[in-house]
């Protein structure tokens, strides 16, 4: 589904997030355009391709020296580029959220992973303690987490990474977003574990009508989870399709990224060989 403007929930126009640096300018990401919708939007391409640098210049999370600039960057139609910075913060977890690769490193250790889900939902609603600890525990309940009063208890090291990943699902989720950026949530997690966790996205995305961006490198799981895919090289985006057309996909690179995928019975180029001769990138 390609969302349309009446449609959209997020829309982007040239995005171009660049780091000034005392050697000169990187350009992390390169003139992203592209519009989300309730629909699951995969973005996918090697490390350093610009993926979650993407995410976090929506959130407005681009540390100094980065400098983010677009012709548009809009949420339901609020221009994002004119919002001042307190006004962004009110958008963070209450409209747009994000779900970091690894939980060990976005909890808090000092805090019970109990009080840190019900902190976020006491950030952006005048809720009682009781309150938030209520929606805490069915959040969760939701996230498929078994005694949730017992795990509203526990520390981040007391948990293991399946576990953490679904506490800081239910954290970016008990404020009841209307995006959700989720930058490569099961990368650390075994297949068994990341199955659970997919579906649980999936559910909750579905039965609250989100937009998702979903950041990873693995073009099997986006292909079979996502809705549309954006791949992404050297900051810009080379191709956007249907993820169910991953494997007829055109670019060249996106052919030889398709060509690092394990197939005995059928060898396909590779980046390496594309790398030789990178005209495709200009």
């Amino acid at each position: 589904m390609n969302a349309t403007s009446e449609q959209a929930l997020l829309t982007l126009d040239d995005l171009r997030v660049d780091f000034h640096t005392p050697t000169g300018i990187v350009n992390a990401v390169r003139g992203l355009s592209f519009t989300l919708g309730r629909e699951r939007l995969g973005i996918v391409g090697e490390s350093g391709s610009g993926k979650s640098m993407t995410g976090r210049a929506i959130l407005d999370l681009i540390p100094h020296p980065g400098v983010v600039t677009a012709k548009r960057m809009e949420f339901r139609g609020k221009d994002l580029t004119t919002m001042d910075k307190a006004s962004r913060r009110k958008l963070r977890g209450r409209h747009i959220s994000m779900v970091m690769q690894d939980p060990k490193f976005s909890l808090n250790p000092v805090q019970t992973v109990g009080d840190q889900i019900a902190e976020a939902y006491r950030v952006h609603h005048k809720a009682s303690a009781r309150e938030a600890k209520e929606r805490s525990l069915s959040m969760l309940e939701a996230v498929q987490i078994r005694e949730p009063g017992r795990v509203y208890d526990l520390y981040p090291h007391e948990v293991s990474g399946g576990m953490g990943q679904r506490v800081m699902i239910a954290m970016m989720l008990i404020a009841e977003p209307e995006i959700l950026i989720a930058d490569e949530p099961t990368s650390a997690l075994d297949v068994t574990v990341q199955l659970q966790v997919l579906k649980i996205l999936d559910d909750l995305v579905t039965s609250r009508g989100m937009g998702l961006i979903f950041i990873s490198h693995d073009l099997h799981l986006v292909k079979s989870f996502c809705d549309r895919v954006i791949v992404m090289y050297g900051g810009k985006a080379m191709e956007t399709l249907p993820a169910g057309e991953l494997d007829r996909a055109q670019h060249p690179y996106t052919r030889g990224l398709l060509g690092c995928l394990p197939d005995l019975d059928h060898p396909r180029e590779t980046l390496a060989t594309l790398n030789r001769d990178p005209a495709w990138l200009a």
